[in-house]
């Protein structure tokens, strides 16, 4: 009985002893465990027991397959292989933004971990200390779009899938019909409706009318004022036939079809006004540019007029130029074009704002808008609440040579690719076969000559 307890007490201290022994080893293991989820938090899961990916070189790449001259980033890294893409077309200046690539950007960014794309942006934009122009800030949104491109590519996924994964199936989009009259611009409004558009913008000839009138020669010109290639608009015809424009296409198609209209900052900010209150009774889906930035003053007064929905944005170079106008809920469309700006990193920043306010995205689209920077807008339209709405381009044969994987519309829907990155690569021979030009544009003058700002 008496070497059965004595047993029983030694197997209890032999047991205390392993208990003992567990729990410094525990003790130990929670600390090693810890540090190892110090490390895994400072090491991304792709990247441990590797050596970090740098950027080796950034450059440009300009083509001009559609006509317009697109501007291309391109960011190579110390993997083999590994590049991303990125837009920083500023068609009207494009020459001007390939040695801020080449040079400056090039050597930024050489050496630094492709992963960190908020510092990286960070610090290029103020590294040039004056900042905020079109030229510094497209070169920017080049490298931010590539970046973004790339960790996309090393993750295996679509850019969308980083900035929270898809909010819609496709992204809804506006085609733009125009004619010499009004009756031309109806047909061209068929057209898309039978494409399967359920948006649509209608301007008669250019943006204020430009160019109707082939034969008239305005005054400036009689007079030998300016160059022989300056436009003329008649800012009074205007005013007048865009509510009849929109009375036609209402009447033929019926209050379903969402109708935008671009005034592009051509008139009198009260011309302007007044022209938009007669618009209300056709419910716009958006009135966009009213304004020229220097005019952003009379925004209030315009909300205060009508109901009618406001969009604006396009030409403003800085996040911070949005801040107050979405707070005070003056406009409903945030207008940007994101190259503008810099690139996907200062746009989701935007769109985030823009949902505390009720305010949503209308990315600019136009045909200066490269393949790549239209793939980095339906990343963003993917993956915000707030989307409202993204301007559409077709590409011809030309561009989607140039560009694999350029996106596509069908039914009105530009398409998502499950591609990794952005989904767009680019055949720089085929590139090459189209260079850019440096045609200035936007000189369009009154009778008397004097100057209408864009």
């Amino acid at each position: 009985m008496e070497s059965k307890a004595k047993q029983t007490l030694s197997n209890r201290r032999e047991m205390l002893k392993l208990l003992g022994l567990g729990s410094a080893a525990g003790a130990f293991g929670l600390m090693g465990m810890g540090e190892a989820r110090g490390m895994d938090r400072l090491t991304p899961q792709y990247a441990r027991g590797a050596a970090p990916v740098t950027i080796t070189r950034v450059r440009a790449i300009t083509t001009a397959p559609g006509g317009a001259n697109l501007v291309i980033v391109k960011v190579e890294t110390s993997e083999p292989g590994l590049y991303g893409l990125g837009c920083a077309t500023f068609t009207q200046r494009a020459a001007v933004v390939v040695p801020a690539i080449d040079i400056y950007l090039n050597e930024f960014c050489q050496g630094r971990d492709v992963d960190n794309i908020e510092d990286m942006w960070q610090a290029a934009y103020v590294s040039s200390y004056w900042r905020n122009g079109p030229v510094l800030n497209n070169a920017l949104s080049g490298l931010d779009q590539a970046l973004w491109d790339i960790k996309g590519k090393r993750l295996g996924v679509p850019v969308y899938q980083l900035l929270g994964g898809k909010t819609r199936f496709a992204i809804d989009t506006y085609a733009h019909a125009s004619g010499r009259d009004i009756e031309e611009v109806c047909d061209n409004v068929a057209g898309y409706v039978e494409r399967g558009f359920r948006h649509v913008r209608i301007q008669l000839g250019a943006y204020g009318g430009v160019g109707l009138d082939k034969d008239y020669v305005p005054d400036f010109r009689a007079a030998g004022y300016g160059k022989e290639s300056d436009e003329y608009m008649d800012q009074r015809s205007y005013l007048e036939t865009v509510p009849k424009m929109f009375e036609a296409v209402r009447k033929r198609f019926g209050e379903k079809l969402e109708l935008c209209h671009d005034v592009h900052e051509r008139v009198e900010p009260m011309d302007a006004i007044n022209m938009i209150k007669r618009l209300e009774e056709y419910r716009p889906f958006f009135i966009e540019d009213p304004f020229s930035p220097e005019n952003m003053g009379w925004f209030r007064q315009l909300r205060a007029s009508t109901t009618v929905p406001l969009a604006m944005g396009e030409l403003f170079n800085n996040i911070n130029e949005f801040r107050d106008y979405m707070k005070d809920q003056l406009f409903d469309y945030i207008r940007i074009h994101i190259s503008q700006i810099g690139g996907i990193t200062p746009a989701m920043k935007v769109a985030r704002l823009g949902e505390w306010f009720n305010v949503k995205t209308a990315w600019h689209g136009p045909g200066d808008t490269s393949p790549v920077g239209h793939a980095a807008n339906n990343a963003i339209n993917a993956a915000v609440w707030n989307f409202g709405i993204q301007e559409s381009q077709f590409f011809n044969e030309r561009v989607h040579e140039v560009l694999p994987g350029t996106p596509v519309i069908e039914n009105g829907y530009f398409q998502l690719s499950d591609k990794p990155g952005l989904g767009v690569d680019i055949n720089e021979k085929e590139a090459a076969k189209y260079p850019i030009g440096t045609r200035s544009r936007w000189t369009i003058r009154k009778g008397d000559g004097t100057i209408i700002r864009p």
